[in-house]
């Protein structure tokens, strides 16, 4: 992960301008994430947010969740000291910097959310291990939810995935700098898993109501419920 974390430290003060050029409708994707939150907005709820980058999803949870007491996790120091900023006028936010892959979960929690992250797990079986953690870190009826990247079922619909992407990536980008930067990103540092294996490792784990809440070629938003017995 270390490569990772040199990337995302060199660009955390234009985090937010690149993600909106780089992941198609960014803000939707986010946005469906806090709407599908299931308690009440005055609920006094603990949540993690689990490579937090900038604190957008953490923002955007207190705005609507004013009594969550939120711990933003990162591996990269200068994405924290950012969201820091943009929380500033939350002081019960809990900031921690560390590799989210090694992390111990010391509380439980009503809602672990994690937004274009959890693809760092370079394996599916590393993938499949963090979720049961994430699932054994929630409180009876609490929810994981995961907005990331993935890759289609099969190779005709992994090339259309990327063709969008690209499509989309050159309303905002130039042609070299998609290849020689972003792509050679994407094949150095990302490791995607097919949707459909992931929601039957979260059905497997035993996360109930596992639903796909938005999706867009290769980026989606998906997640479950931790029932209570």
């Amino acid at each position: 992960m270390e490569h990772v974390k040199k990337h995302f430290e060199e660009e955390a003060e234009e985090f937010d301008q690149v993600i909106i050029r780089l992941i198609p409708h960014y803000s939707e994707m986010i946005n469906g994430l806090v709407e599908a939150i299931p308690f009440e907005h005055s609920a006094p709820i603990k949540v993690i947010d689990l490579g937090c980058g900038t604190g957008t999803i953490s923002k955007r949870i207190i705005n609507i969740f004013p009594n969550a007491a939120i711990t933003c996790l990162d591996i990269a120091p200068n994405m924290i000291e950012v969201a820091k900023q943009k929380m500033k006028e939350y002081p019960g936010t809990t900031f921690q910097v560390g590799d989210f892959q090694n992390y111990e979960f010391n509380d439980k929690y009503n809602v672990v959310v994690s937004s274009l992250a959890l693809h760092h797990l370079p394996t599916d079986i590393g993938k499949q291990n963090f979720c049961k953690k994430i699932f054994n870190s929630l409180l009876p009826n609490g929810v994981f939810y995961n907005g990331d990247i993935i890759i289609g079922s099969n190779e005709t619909i992994q090339r259309m995935n990327m063709t969008k992407w690209k499509a989309f990536l050159r309303k905002n980008i130039p042609d070299d700098e998609i290849e020689n930067k972003w792509m050679q990103t994407y094949r150095n540092e990302d490791y995607p898993a097919k949707l459909s294996d992931q929601l039957k490792w979260l059905e497997k784990i035993g996360f109930s109501e596992v639903d796909v809440l938005w999706k867009y070629y290769n980026f989606a938003l998906y997640g479950g419920t931790k029932k209570q017995l």
